[in-house]
């Protein structure tokens, strides 16, 4: 009778990721209640992050006035986390709960090259934010002909571009150890060797952020020495630019902290991260982070929460809406 009660509490605290396969790996017993939760936390929060970068994209594409250059690198961010929302969240979310790989071979080794050449091109973005924010301020006047339309979109093609090469010759080894490191049936473990770490930190944390700060600051400085200017029409130019510069300045922080604790515990576990709990909560961390974006954008401007207005009002199908003043102060 003992035997039979160790193996029946054998089977309650062990199952496998596929009972017909020898080779299966295994996964620990889990309370339904908690996969419950945590399913519909994962949908509702994917479908909340697609909705809502829907209408950033709906927006900035449809509505005539938001046609400038700053818009098409916002634009830009916003097709980034709409792939976070539509494929990255629920994986990572799954992967939060769910230890065995249900996904095949093929998404195993495509899955980590998403998740890396978005959250790269995401900050890519950012950083172009930045530039462009910084010759807005540093120099108002002629900013409409430093900063055009076609450069805009070269830059975002660049930036897609970089971040897919950068991070496809990154992963590449990581790839090719990953199908020998795999040890059972329904495992998806990507190894970084420490050295290529570091390199990434530096690339795409570092380097980055220190520009970012960087032009923020001068930002600061120059908007701050335009404001005690005598002529008038240059102050008001200078405080527009400067309010916009710090709404985007703000959805930079946010995204530069949702990196650093990443970093931190990749860098503390090295190569080893496997399916840490760890390194899956950080990952979902940087996910939500795509979730926050379009509210710091309703939270900071007017004609986001004018154009979802006319966009959920489904005002946008009549004739000539994409013309709308989303600037009634400007009339």
């Amino acid at each position: 009778m003992s035997n039979l009660g160790a193996a029946h509490a054998d089977n309650k605290t062990i199952r496998y990721c596929f009972p017909n396969n020898n080779l299966s790996c295994t996964k620990n017993f889990k309370p339904d209640a908690e996969y419950i939760f945590v399913y519909i936390f994962i949908s509702m929060t994917s479908v909340l992050t697609v909705f809502l970068n829907l209408l950033v994209i709906i927006s900035i594409s449809h509505f005539k006035q938001l046609h400038t250059p700053t818009n098409l690198i916002i634009l830009s961010l916003a097709v980034a986390d709409l792939i976070v929302g539509l494929i990255l969240m629920p994986v990572q979310g799954i992967k939060l709960i769910e230890p065995c790989w249900l996904f095949g071979e093929v998404f195993c080794a495509i899955f980590p090259l998403i998740f890396y050449v978005v959250v790269t091109a995401s900050l890519g973005n950012l950083i172009f934010i930045s530039i462009d924010r910084y010759i807005a301020v540093n120099d108002p006047l002629r900013y409409p002909t430093r900063v055009t339309t076609n450069r805009a979109v070269l830059s975002i093609i660049v930036n897609w571009l970089f971040s897919f090469v950068y991070c496809f010759i990154l992963l590449n080894e990581s790839f090719i150890s990953q199908e020998k490191n795999h040890t059972c049936v329904g495992e998806c473990i990507l190894f970084i060797k420490l050295g290529y770490l570091i390199t990434d930190v530096l690339v795409t944390l570092v380097i980055p952020c220190s520009v970012i700060i960087s032009l923020y600051m001068k930002i600061c400085f120059v908007a701050k020495h335009q404001a005690a200017n005598s002529n008038m029409v240059l102050e008001k130019k200078a405080r527009s630019e400067k309010k916009a510069a710090k709404s985007l300045g703000v959805v930079v922080m946010v995204y530069i902290l949702c990196w650093i604790p990443y970093y931190i515990a990749a860098l503390t576990l090295g190569q080893d991260t496997g399916d840490s709990l760890v390194i899956n909560v950080m990952y979902w961390v940087l996910c939500m982070n795509s979730c926050m974006n379009p509210l710091l954008y309703a939270m900071f401007y007017r004609w986001f929460r004018i154009s979802a207005k006319y966009i959920l009002t489904l005002k946008i199908l009549e004739p000539s809406s994409e013309y709308f003043n989303l600037f009634p102060e400007e009339k």
